[in-house]
């Protein structure tokens, strides 16, 4: 077989609109390089707000969505020492994952330990390295601390509750919906705020101290955003790694926080920015290989659960593409590549 099956985005626009599958000639690695006969691809809506125009970089079109993969090694270029064709791993700041083959260097793919699903393998960057970095490498939340925390329920907010368990930090967690409170204290999250009926900064003070939290992580933005950055201590930090109230918004002068400036500047707080890409391209190497190693060991031992994703056949990409954004979706899209 010389050719492979890619899902394409002949031009930025609405992944709907714009995706098609087509058949493209299989890629040959070179030096330092390895091929991969990808298995699982995650479908995120991040991959979808880049074939929009609408994320961290614009692709150079006719472009392959896709961040995440798990697969095994088809072929080896030179100077790949330490990896063998037949070994079954994950990519690490690859793109273009939506396809039967991909070409990475050696150093951007990691073995998949034994008895870990592929499911399980093919999410373990975007969210439970996310999770590990923001309450590790970001804010260093420590035994005994609050960590407040905004959507909750998503993904990353729920292997927060888990690792909070596990290192034993307080969650304090913000949710929506007054359904979405039972299955948080259920997971093991210590408070919950339900924005509902709520208020935020009230119930901070009330729940965790006076004057409030010091260490707080945010993935919604808006005013929502702006609750939080107001209910911190004085000195505390916030870290904002996402904007789920604005992934509707085309407007780019409303992807916005409003800040209070008053709050920021006399209780000298600090907001700001995580991009996973940015922490993987700009991470010294062997720092990003402890933290990956570290989270490995934490979804291997069972201390991070990663849910179970729903494989979906890559000619079906489109359910897919649809499922990643629709409310209240079983489980994360995967493009399965049957061999």
């Amino acid at each position: 077989m010389t050719t492979m099956r890619s899902v394409v985005a002949d031009t930025m626009g609405e992944p709907s609109e714009v995706l098609q599958l087509r058949t493209r000639p299989i890629p040959e690695p070179g030096p330092g390089e390895v091929r991969i006969r990808v298995r699982v691809a995650p479908v995120h809506a991040s991959d979808l707000h880049t074939v929009r125009g609408r994320y961290g970089f614009t692709p150079e079109f006719p472009a392959v969505p896709g961040i995440e993969s798990v697969g095994v090694i088809d072929e080896l270029g030179s100077g790949t020492d330490g990896l063998e064709v037949g070994q079954r791993v994950f990519t690490i700041g690859v793109t273009g994952t939506w396809q039967e083959y991909v070409i990475a260097e050696a150093e951007r793919v990691r073995p998949v330990p034994a008895g870990m699903s592929d499911s399980t393998a093919a999410q373990i960057l975007t969210n439970p390295l996310t999770a590990v970095i923001l309450t590790s490498e970001e804010l260093d939340v420590r035994p005994g601390e609050w960590l407040l925390q905004t959507a909750a329920g998503s993904t990353v907010g729920q292997l927060v509750i888990q690792l909070g368990a596990h290192v034993g930090f307080d969650t304090l967690n913000v949710v929506r919906r007054r359904s979405a409170v039972e299955g948080i204290l259920e997971l093991g999250g210590t408070a919950v705020i339900c924005t509902e009926d709520e208020d935020l900064r009230a119930r901070v003070a009330e729940i965790a101290r006076p004057d409030g939290v010091s260490k707080a992580i945010d993935c919604v933005g808006g005013q929502v955003g702006a609750d939080v950055s107001r209910a911190l201590a004085p000195h505390g930090e916030l870290v904002v790694y996402g904007a789920l109230s604005t992934h509707r918004q085309t407007d780019p002068a409303k992807l916005a926080i409003p800040i209070f400036a008053r709050s920021l500047i006399y209780e000298t707080k600090t907001v700001r920015g995580f991009w996973l890409f940015r922490w993987i391209t700009e991470t010294p190497k062997d720092r990003m290989a402890a933290v990956i190693d570290r989270t490995l060991r934490l979804v291997d031992s069972g201390a991070l659960r990663v849910p179970e994703g729903r494989p979906i056949p890559v000619e079906k990409f489109s359910e897919a593409v649809y499922s990643a954004e629709a409310p209240g979706h079983e489980g994360k899209p995967l493009l399965v590549f049957e061999q």
